[in-house]
């Protein structure tokens, strides 16, 4: 009896090894093959989009991304199925747990829709020079979660999407022009109209420059020390900052040598006395020296007294004796 128990025991063990096992293999055999066909769906999205000029810069890696996380979903989908699990439980319970992960996780939700908001909308691209809030810098890389940027001096900034989104997003390389003001003092003794004719050809006559709009010059302020000048023109977006650093050179060097002079910041001081301020201090500084005066001449005679007074005292010392003998 004892045997036939045992042996049925075993039995049902190997069954439930046996089919255990073939399950559990074919899970691995399906997670195995879905997360390696998964890799080359996203690198095979990749590179298929790299090569097309259709598709913004932007949702590159944003697609290879996404079609990579689909796969492996539907993947741990085939291998809970695999041992047993029904799928409708499995939606149920990937709803409720996307539901407390959800609750759990407000601000990462909110940048992945912060994320979704800037590929739909755009108003940045890679390679675009932006500035939203204190950050900026050129678009490296839009993520799902994160916007990548560098600086102009070469450091990596990691800003969240909801950060940027939340902030008034400017964009210096969206539009193909930029307008270039050049900002120089002269001093009140030069002719201004002379100046500004000067500033308007020295802006107008390099190329880079655009015709249209004319170049324009103007006085932007009467300073304190200068007469400011503005000379405006419009540029090609990338020629943007070269343009300015070499008229804002030239602005300064043609300037004088043309005989218009570039004035440091000064200030005049006028000092005013009044009729009662000095007599105020001339009666202050008068006594002053009456007492130094005194006092030197009553030094004197102080020491004649001491040393009178010494000698009598000396004097009457001496006779004493001389009484007490008679």
């Amino acid at each position: 009896m004892i045997e036939t128990d045992v042996a049925t025991i075993t039995e049902m063990l190997k069954g439930f090894a046996l089919g255990f096992g073939l399950d559990l293999l074919g899970a691995v055999l399906i997670l195995i093959v879905g997360w390696w066909v998964a890799g080359r769906a996203a690198a095979l999205v990749r590179h298929s989009l790299k090569s097309t000029k259709f598709v913004d810069a932007t949702l590159k890696p944003l697609a290879s991304s996404i079609v990579r996380y689909v796969i492996l979903i539907f993947v741990i989908v085939a291998v809970l199925s695999n041992f047993g699990v029904e799928t409708t439980s499995i939606i149920a319970v990937l709803g409720a747990a996307g539901l407390a992960i959800g609750l759990a996780l407000q601000g990462t939700l909110s940048n992945i829709a912060a994320g979704v908001m800037i590929l739909i909308l755009r108003p940045l691209k890679i390679d675009e020079f932006i500035e939203a809030g204190s950050i900026s810098g050129t678009v490296v890389e839009i993520t799902l979660f994160t916007t990548l940027l560098k600086t102009p001096d070469g450091v990596f900034i990691s800003a969240p999407n909801s950060q940027i989104w939340n902030s008034a997003i400017k964009n210096y390389s969206r539009n193909p022009t930029r307008r270039l003001d050049i900002k120089v003092g002269i001093s009140y003794d030069d002719d201004v109209d002379a100046a500004l004719e000067f500033l308007k050809n020295l802006v107008a006559s390099d190329e880079r420059v655009l015709k249209d709009p004319e170049p324009m010059s103007f006085v932007a302020t009467l300073g304190e020390s200068s007469v400011d000048l503005t000379a405006r023109g419009w540029v090609a977006t990338s020629e943007f900052w070269p343009t300015f650093f070499d008229l804002t050179r030239k602005s300064k060097t043609e300037l004088e040598a043309a005989g218009f002079s570039i004035p440091f910041p000064q200030r005049d001081l006028h000092v005013i006395e009044s009729a009662e301020t000095a007599s105020t201090a001339k009666s202050i500084a008068k006594p002053a020296t009456k007492p130094a005066a005194k006092t030197a001449a009553k030094k004197p005679a102080t020491r004649s007294r001491s040393t009178a007074s010494k000698t009598t005292t000396k004097t009457t010392a001496a006779k004493k004796p001389t009484a007490s003998k008679s």
